[in-house]
């Protein structure tokens, strides 16, 4: 299945369950809001550049056979027929709805593509060049776990190195829109939760499985909102700005796949597209606690 930025929701519940979600986030985040100087810096930490033709036929062939072994990380659809509601909790915990494939697609042609507000500033061989950086290292984080190390190493290493020599600067606080403030303290008093907090949403997501609220139809509304008006890109943003909380919160893989994080994207979703939405719609995507 595809992923785009318009269903980052869904990007996202695949992350939240990945041992490396958190760092592909970071690096599909990276892509989004650099800017021109930042993009050309990811260029010039790229494997290949400086490498004769030689060296560079060698790294290509690398980069696939990595993606070869990307492709081990387990899908819902490969489990066989007979076995899927014996292990359906389970494959909901480990299993990806998407593939390496596809979040290395999103990379290079949602984050990096037309709209992009810095891709045209750069030659194509920059921009391609900075794209391989980047999708190297949401493919060696999407990984991780079935990746023998020097591999993963090897993937996410220049864009570790741009960032350690701050080539590249931390995104800072990204617009999110008309409720950007809202939508940071709610991203921060996510971060930061105890396991009282913890227990609050889990405890909030019970309830409202019970209520069986239309959940999809208004996250829906919501992402159809945000392509109409032009705002994909930073709804798309405030999601993975969410991923990461959903990591520093100390939620797992299990609490992903329970529906802990729909109750995130949902509050994500609802609070930067209010000014666009109806009531009703946004009285599900908020119904979870806030802290």
């Amino acid at each position: 299945m595809p992923y785009s930025l318009v269903s980052a929701a869904t990007l996202g519940f695949d992350l939240v369950r990945l041992p490396g979600g958190r760092a592909a986030a970071d690096a599909l985040l990276t892509g989004l809001v650099a800017d021109a100087e930042a993009l050309r810096a990811l260029a010039g930490v790229h494997p290949a550049a400086g490498r004769d033709a030689a060296e560079r036929g060698a790294l290509a062939v690398r980069a696939r056979r990595a993606r070869e072994l990307a492709a081990a990380v387990p899908q819902l659809r490969t489990a066989p027929p007979g076995e899927r509601a014996a292990v359906l909790v389970a494959q909901l915990e480990r299993s990806t709805i998407g593939d390496a494939r596809a979040v290395e697609r999103v990379l290079r042609d949602d984050v990096l593509g037309p709209e992009h507000p810095a891709a045209a500033e750069l030659d194509e061989p920059t921009l391609s060049a900075a794209a391989d950086v980047l999708a190297d290292a949401v493919v060696g984080e999407w990984a991780a776990e079935v990746l023998p190390p020097l591999v993963h190493r090897r993937l996410r290493g220049p864009l570790a190195l741009a960032r350690d020599t701050g080539l590249v600067p931390a995104e800072g606080t990204p617009d999110l829109g008309p409720a950007t403030d809202e939508v940071h303290g709610l991203l921060t008093a996510l971060g930061e939760l105890d396991e009282d907090g913890r227990a609050r949403w889990r405890a909030a997501v019970d309830e409202n499985r019970a209520l069986r609220r239309p959940w999809a139809t208004a996250m829906h509304e919501a992402s159809w909102a945000a392509h109409v008006s032009g705002r994909t890109r930073t709804l798309a943003t405030a999601q993975l700005l969410a991923v990461r909380a959903f990591a520093d919160a100390g939620f797992d893989a299990s609490d992903g796949a329970a529906g802990v994080w729909n109750a995130v994207a949902g509050c994500v979703q609802g609070m930067v597209m209010a000014d666009l939405l109806g009531a009703d719609a946004l009285a599900v995507l908020l119904a979870a606690p806030r802290g």
